[in-house]
């Protein structure tokens, strides 16, 4: 554990830089707990750390990498021994606390989750933090009424790790309408691969239409957000509702009262970066037993100095389903 390999990104006058050094342990964050980081995995957050002014960075240099999972090597946490296998989404890490685009990671033991038993650190991290934000959108939908198989549900940035795993998810879960958003026609046949029984593209919505039109669907996972939440609400049927769990689209949001207090239409909010552990650890055993499907799901696995190249499909727009990286 002398030297490690990790991903670093230094900022010089405005100017960022990153590639991958060779580090020791006084470059990590404090903790209690030192993992060897098996898998990560890329998130359109992971992009945006990568870009000056992106807002997911607070100061630099920082190893990005908002997940990881690995096996605990050292332990001053009561709740954790060196062998254990555990994973983490969320809280600070790659952000204000080096992440998981390293060997080995030095985190607050209260960050992180015991893998379940039938879990495997690399299937971890085929869900990582889009999976997991996914989950929890298909976990609030059905809180608020998407129980009827026959619901008419969107998923809007349908290839994209969190869209592609809730379709995914919604399909094994029995739902028979599901149409996905893209935003352009040659991503049609993708979002149908990942199991999209309708699909369209974003030209189709509507950018000047009024309050309320007619009732297309009747539930939205909507990972874009902005303006594609805008034109969505309308859509929304009667007791409908929308978990908004991104914003590659934009923070603005334009609308009017009208679809919330005429239609009875919610729109929530999914965060999965301050969720609470035992709420954390129940999601990840459901994802490990009803809710299994990462063998279904589209994974490219890469190595840590594929990560630039990948990142910047992402930025680009040409990234699709889960990307995975191994250490």
């Amino acid at each position: 554990m002398d030297k490690f390999n990790a991903i670093v990104i230094r900022e010089n006058n405005d100017q960022l830089s990153f590639q991958r050094e060779m580090i020791d342990l006084s470059m990590l964050s404090e903790g209690n707990v030192i993992v060897r980081v098996n898998y990560s995995s890329l998130n359109y957050k992971d992009m945006l750390a990568f870009q000056p002014n992106g807002g997911v960075i607070r100061s630099y240099p920082m190893i990005p990498g908002v997940d990881f999972s690995g096996e605990v090597v050292q332990s001053d946490d009561p709740n954790f021994v060196p062998g254990d296998e555990v994973l983490l989404t969320g809280y600070d890490v790659g952000v204000t606390h080096t992440g998981g685009f390293a060997e080995y990671a030095r985190v607050p033991g209260k960050w992180l989750v015991h893998i379940p038993e039938t879990m495997s650190m690399r299937e971890a991290m085929i869900w990582g933090t889009a999976g997991f934000t996914a989950a929890m959108a298909v976990e609030k939908l059905q809180q608020l009424g998407m129980n009827d198989p026959k619901s008419r549900i969107l998923v809007a940035g349908a290839t994209g790790g969190v869209g592609s795993v809730a379709i995914a998810l919604l399909k094994q879960l029995g739902f028979q309408s599901v149409t996905g958003l893209v935003h352009s026609g040659e991503r049609e046949k993708i979002a149908r691969d990942f199991g999209a029984d309708h699909v369209i593209t974003s030209s189709r919505l509507d950018k000047d239409q009024a309050p309320l039109t007619t009732e297309k669907y009747d539930f939205a996972i909507d990972a874009v957000g902005g303006e594609v939440t805008s034109q969505i609400l309308p859509t929304i049927s009667y007791g409908g509702s929308i978990a908004v769990t991104g914003n590659a689209g934009g923070n603005q949001l334009l609308t009017t009262v009208l679809p919330f207090i005429l239609r009875a239409v919610s729109l929530v909010g999914i965060d999965s970066v301050a969720v609470k552990n035992d709420k954390r650890q129940a999601v990840w055993n459901i994802l490990a037993t009803d809710w299994d499907i990462t063998d279904q799901l589209q994974v490219t696995e890469i190595g840590i100095d594929d990560i630039p190249d990948e990142v910047a499909k992402i930025q680009a727009g040409n990234h699709t389903g889960r990307t995975i990286i191994r250490f």
